[in-house]
């Protein structure tokens, strides 16, 4: 007879996974070791919430399905930060846990259970689908379900109990699971919704667009171009659609809390303004300053995302590529005669414009101004590369480093937290080894995670690691000191990580002055191997949205 571990092995091997990553427990060691014997190469990480951000990256680099393993009670509670975060970003993550054997029905078992821990409860109320192998019997259905949400979007946990996976499995128990869903084809939008969107569209003088991931993931971008084309539009980006338009004569780069002087001057001349696939949160909204007090058009495939954050005029609830050619064909040649936004001055003053120049820079003799370290970066970086951010006040770096397109750029702040980011940029990495892959790190979230530095080498991942060390909780220092409270909790010693990465198996190197930047510049242009640079920041330098979250902060109280 064949045990129900080794099954739902081959379950998984059907459902086409070929990587799974994790950190295998007592209650998973039997599992996770007949995952690597059976051809499907198991990574295992340092720590819980660094294996589920793993299958997490994976997820999102690959577009397929991520899946982490780890154990029950003290493992499960460890990862629950990462479980949280997978959720919340919409990637395709199947987590599965170890859990308590089922009850045997005897009256006295013996105990305690050190590692008792309501996985259940604790994993459903931090918004996890939760399925539950409770026998053999139903084993095999449970991870079919759990397979099947995850692939709809967002984290979806298969609870194991132990005695349930080293249960022998009859023959014919239970069928094989069906093959995960097909994506559902893309929704058209309704006509009556282009109408009124190209209605306003045909009024408007000085129209900008402004498209987000979404409409990357939908293949909008060719469509969108040549609407902007049409209608006289600038085109601009969320975060999340960082570079969709690079290149473009009348690209503004992102809008909101990231964007550049001259992308600020020109938005706010806007009459209209069209969103493709953008959630218009907080900092495309730059807490609800960025955009001017004119008409929107929002389309979006989730009707419930369409003025969640943000009013929108109009709604167009479809797919972002067809609604740009719906409105193409709504839009004629000729429909807008008047295009200021389009002029030789507009062109000729964002043709003009030099990110590099947008700042006088505050490097000293033994730091680094972040926003001078981000444009030398630019030029030293692989220009194919993947660009992972943990969180924290270094993301003012974001404007001055590009990507080959929005499925490049990761941002891993969607529980607000920092020390996600390593993990995610592993599982990045994993899923796209033959292209360079950058981690942004602060030395806060990198002390925390610390220990995947042994992960990379041992699983030979190809990473490189730029340490933004400002010796302290950036955006907690300058929070503190906006509200002239004393700072001395939030800074740390000046500590040189490069030894300490060396030790593990990197390149390493300290990085103080720019000078010492071009000292690099062999090592970054093709990587052969990983790469840790250890790069020390003038702590005096705040990024843009910290101003913006503290005036908002004010404005609420």
């Amino acid at each position: 007879m064949t045990a129900t571990y080794e099954a739902l092995v081959d379950d998984l091997k059907a459902l086409g996974v070929r990587e799974v990553f994790g950190l295998m427990s007592d209650d998973t060691a039997v599992f996770a070791t007949a995952i690597d014997s059976s051809g499907i190469r198991f990574y295992g990480a340092r720590h819980e919430n660094a294996a589920i951000a793993m299958a997490e990256g994976y997820a999102y680099a690959t577009d397929g399905l991520g899946v982490a393993v780890i154990g029950r009670g003290p493992a499960t509670a460890n990862g629950l930060h990462a479980a949280t975060y997978a959720s919340r970003t919409g990637s395709r993550v199947l987590i599965i846990f170890g859990e308590a054997s089922t009850p045997s029905g005897a009256p006295n078992g013996i105990g305690p259970d050190y590692k008792g821990f309501n996985a259940t409860g604790v994993l459903s109320s931090a918004g996890l689908r939760t399925f539950v192998a409770s026998s053999p019997r139903t084993a095999r259905g449970a991870l079919a379900d759990a397979a099947r949400a995850a692939m709809q979007g967002g984290a979806a946990a298969l609870l194991l109990p132990v005695n349930v996976q080293l249960a022998a499995m009859e023959e014919g128990a239970s069928a094989p699971p069906p093959a995960l869903p097909a994506d559902r084809p893309p929704a058209a939008p309704r006509p009556q919704a282009i109408e009124a969107a190209a209605a306003l569209l045909r009024q408007s003088r000085k129209p900008l667009i402004l498209a987000g991931l979404g409409a990357h993931r939908a293949g909008a971008k060719e469509e969108i171009v040549r609407l902007g084309d049409r209608i006289g539009a600038l085109l601009a980006t969320s975060a999340r659609g960082k570079d969709m338009f690079r290149g473009h004569p009348a690209n503004l780069g992102i809008v909101g809390s990231f964007s550049h002087s001259a992308a600020r001057r020109m938005v706010d001349q806007a009459d209209a303004v069209v969103v493709f696939g953008a959630g218009l949160n907080l900092l495309t909204m730059s807490f609800g300053h960025s955009l001017p007090k004119v008409p929107l058009i929002q389309v979006d495939t989730d009707a419930g995302h369409i003025g969640r954050w943000h009013p929108a005029d109009v709604s167009v609830v479809g797919d972002a590529k067809l609604a740009a050619q719906a409105l193409l064909e709504a839009l004629p040649p000729g429909s807008n005669a008047d295009r200021p936004f389009r002029s030789e001055e507009t062109l000729g003053f964002l043709a003009g414009f030099d990110i590099a120049r947008d700042f006088e820079p505050a490097n000293t003799a033994r730091t680094l101004d972040p926003r001078a370290l981000g444009v030398a970066l630019e030029t030293l970086l692989p220009a194919r590369r993947n660009l992972v951010y943990d969180a924290g006040n270094f993301l003012g770096i974001v404007p001055y480093l590009s990507v080959p397109d929005p499925g490049r750029f990761k941002l891993t702040s969607d529980f607000a937290s920092i020390g996600l980011g390593f993990g995610t940029a592993l599982g990045v990495a994993r899923a796209r080894p033959d292209e360079t892959t950058v981690l942004v790190i602060g030395d806060g979230g990198f002390l925390m995670t610390m220990g995947e530095l042994e992960t990379v080498v041992r699983e030979d991942l190809p990473l490189v690691i730029v340490l933004m060390n400002d010796c302290a909780y950036g955006a907690e220092l300058h929070f503190l000191k906006m509200r002239d409270l004393p700072v001395a909790k939030s800074v740390f010693p000046d500590v040189d990580y490069a030894p300490i990465a060396e030790a593990f198996g990197f390149q390493a190197l300290t990085i103080r002055t720019l000078d010492d930047l071009k000292k690099a510049a062999p090592l970054l242009a093709k990587p052969d191997g990983p790469v840790f640079l250890d790069c020390k920041l003038n702590a005096a330098v705040a990024a843009p949205f910290m101003s913006e979250f503290h005036e908002f902060e004010t404005r609420k109280h």
